[in-house]
């Protein structure tokens, strides 16, 4: 029996609620399951250097997570001075996802940083990051619409991201932390609302597995992906 009572593919219990921050020009949270993930997007006149005079805008993301979201508390990164690999491998990965996902050309010369702060983790924090820093980015561009700083919306197409793998032969969408640590396989599929692919990340953590596992795996994560962005659509009201 997994979690929450449900079947094999199914998500864990979903809320994503927009605009949870009074300063933030976008904000999102993200609850599924017992996971919890609040992002915040953050707009600046200015670009990275390798933008200077393209007429291009940036997005990029930070990620981070509270000192007692797990079962034990886990020290800041700022008090030990430095960024784990894996923190700097998530942030870059919801950097290109929401990247994806944006006619950068559309943004102006602006950079707009994705926030993304884990409160309780349960498996699938960087996929839920993923999925809430889309509805604050789409906040974002809407907010600056309204203040007159963009004269159009740039075309966006929603991005979403779900964990998929193995546990005990069974191929499993949205999987929580204690399937994650038995599971034989274990993959991220990031991808947009048009089916199509930005990221995959998958490991064999016990042996080997068969492409025809590889195909289900995809189909269960692109189905995920899809009902995540349902959600989406949702919650920035249709």
């Amino acid at each position: 029996m997994r979690s929450f009572d449900r079947g094999p593919l199914d998500l864990r219990p979903l809320t994503i609620t927009p605009g949870v921050s009074r300063h933030a020009e976008g904000s999102a949270e993200v609850r599924l399951g017992h996971t919890w993930v609040r992002v915040t997007c953050s707009v600046e006149e200015r670009v990275p250097p390798h933008l200077l005079g393209k007429g291009s805008g940036w997005v990029t993301a930070e990620y981070g997570m509270l000192p007692r979201s797990t079962n034990t508390r886990t020290a800041r990164e700022a008090a030990k001075g430095k960024q784990s690999g894996r923190t700097q491998e998530i942030q870059r990965l919801i950097g290109r996802a929401l990247r994806a996902s944006v006619e950068l050309t559309q943004l102006g010369a602006r950079t707009f940083t994705l926030d993304c702060d884990v409160i309780e983790a349960d498996g699938g924090t960087r996929c839920a990051s993923i999925t809430a820093a889309y509805v604050a980015l789409a906040q974002a561009t809407r907010s600056l619409q309204s203040r007159k700083l963009l004269s159009t919306l740039p075309k966006m197409v929603p991005v979403a991201a779900v964990s998929v793998g193995i546990v005990k032969g069974l191929v499993v969408t949205d999987l929580d932390y204690e399937e994650d640590s038995a599971a034989e396989v274990d993959m991220n599929v990031v991808a947009t609302a048009e089916g199509r692919l930005v990221e995959v990340q998958g490991t064999a953590e016990k042996g080997s597995f068969a492409r025809a596992q590889l195909d289900a795996l995809m189909d269960a994560g692109l189905a995920g992906v899809a009902r995540l962005v349902e959600a989406q659509r949702r919650a920035l009201g249709g």
